[in-house]
């Protein structure tokens, strides 16, 4: 199995960088090919722009999706050297793992510019092609998250609300629209606040659920092709 890790922390040494670190050697030890993003350090654009593309298809107007699939399609016109590297990084992925802590109920700024970027129309998704119809159907992904809050603060009745539902732009709007099947988000509250031993035990458990990842069964995923039968019976 091939993972990509793309990892959104500004600090190597921190709880996330640990994380990613016991990742990439559980991994390893398995015989898994391991790639690391480390989006801070490449210093991976977030802005998408119009200096994403080496060519572009219409010098008079820009539109940032009809460029994506001209780029997508090849011929004279490309992405930016960034964004080629992490679409073939992502290309030869089985499982990709996103380790980054959790900004205002949602991803770090670098981190939602990936997704802008590499997922482009055309490459991820577009024609038609999304859910189980789209190009990168078959791949896994898996988001690892810390926190600050405690685990008290979610739930349906909680103050922050359920988990699942903040989470649900992410992994369906996000990863299942381009059809990766999401495992079981693993999330680690409040490591700020812990103990050395409460960090080793925590770290202890991601390694212990790392080396029987490739077993697990993905979370519910939800086929466009249901939605569209049914709309059409009624």
């Amino acid at each position: 199995m091939n993972v990509l890790i793309v990892f959104a922390h500004q600090e190597p040494r921190s709880f996330n960088g640990a994380l990613r670190d016991i990742a990439v050697q559980t991994l390893s030890r398995q015989g898994f090919t391991v790639e690391v993003s480390d989006l801070y350090a490449e210093e991976f654009e977030a802005r998408a722009t119009a200096r994403d593309f080496g060519k572009r298809a219409d010098n008079r107007f820009f539109k940032y999706q009809a460029e994506q699939r001209a780029a997508a399609s090849g011929g004279d016109h490309s992405f930016a050297a960034d964004i080629a590297r992490e679409q073939e990084r992502l290309t030869r992925a089985d499982l990709v793992i996103f380790q980054f802590p959790l900004y205002w109920f949602s991803v770090p700024a670098i981190l939602k510019g990936w997704f802008d970027r590499v997922l482009a129309t055309g490459f991820a998704y577009g024609g038609g092609r999304f859910f189980e119809a789209a190009p990168l159907y078959g791949k896994r992904a898996l988001l690892s998250i810390s926190m600050g809050a405690g685990e008290d603060r979610f739930g349906p009745s909680a103050l922050y609300g359920d988990m699942n539902w903040i989470l649900h732009p992410i992994r369906v709007g996000t990863l299942n629209f381009c059809g990766f099947e999401v495992l079981e988000h693993h999330i680690v509250h409040g490591p700020a606040s812990m103990t050395p031993g409460e960090r080793e035990h925590v770290l202890k458990r991601w390694r212990d659920r790392l080396i029987s990842l490739s077993n697990e069964k993905p979370l519910p995923f939800a086929h466009a092709s249901d939605f569209e039968a049914a709309s059409q019976r009624t």
